[in-house]
């Protein structure tokens, strides 16, 4: 998928909404765990709930990995499911993979040609040969980890190195790397802050922004800082939109909870 088809599904659905599909075995209604699948039939049903309401779903790999084979024959069933039923939808593969080169060319073919993602999240610490492997493939996108809403972000993204914090080294760094264009970035809203800086050097990435909702990110806060001409948002929602209930009624809260934000994205792009 192409940054401009990405656009135009934000500007058709009036919604920027990406929705994590981070499953807990531990967490997803009951009734499901007696299904021959339960993770993909918990996700096909949020999928079938959401899919007009969002333009991004997001499976956390680790979620999958951690059940073994069957957690990832369930991811592979889901991005089936989501590019045969819906091809128009960007997908992420939250792997934040990252190793010397010819590694990163094989978690790339995994995802990209074997799972067929449009996108996967990188780690940037091993430098340009780890993550140009990724951008190497046409019309795929590499979501590097810029500054993300976890507390230990402190630790050292936001370091300063030759007057200048580690982050944004990162981030002009990265525009000089071969296929640099197919770059986005993860910023997490609770760093809304930073957001103004961010764009100075990457006006017209898109950024993929979790922590609104649960982890306490402001929508409008990170809109205001973070929004380009094209929008150049995708703001994440996982637990907020999938755990809305663990009762039968988990579909009907869980778009609920989805029709809320893209409400609310549906107001601010109109203001635009």
């Amino acid at each position: 998928m192409t940054t401009q088809q990405l656009t135009h599904q934000i500007q058709l659905k009036k919604s920027f909404l990406c929705i994590g599909l981070d499953v807990d075995l531990h967490k997803i209604p009951p009734h499901l765990l007696a299904t021959e699948d339960p993770i993909f039939e918990f996700n096909k049903a949020i999928i079938d709930a959401t899919h007009d309401l969002c333009v991004s779903y997001k499976p956390n790999t680790a979620f999958y990995e951690a059940y073994g084979i069957k957690g990832w024959l369930s991811l592979q069933k889901t991005i089936n499911y989501l590019n045969e039923k819906h091809p128009e939808i960007f997908t992420i593969a939250d792997a934040k993979r990252g190793d010397i080169g010819n590694t990163s060319s094989m978690y790339a073919k995994a995802f990209f040609e074997d799972l067929d993602f449009d996108s996967v999240t990188v780690a940037p610490y091993m430098g340009k040969d780890s993550v140009e492997p990724f951008l190497a493939f046409e019309n795929k996108h590499t979501i590097l980890l810029a500054l993300t809403s976890n507390e230990g972000a402190f630790d050292f993204q936001t370091k300063k190195i030759d007057h200048k914090e580690v982050y944004k080294h990162v981030l002009e760094t990265s525009k000089t790397w071969k296929n640099s264009e197919k770059l986005m970035y993860v910023v997490g809203a609770t760093k809304a802050e930073y957001l103004s800086d961010i764009r100075k050097i990457v006006p017209d990435s898109f950024l993929l922004v979790p922590g609104v909702g649960a982890q306490g990110g402001s929508l409008s806060e990170v809109c205001k800082f973070g929004m380009n001409q094209q929008v150049g948002l995708l703001i994440n929602s996982s637990r907020g939109i999938i755990y809305a209930s663990n009762g039968t009624d988990f579909v009907e809260k869980a778009r609920a909870e989805a029709l809320k934000m893209q409400g609310e994205m549906a107001a601010i792009l109109d203001k635009q």
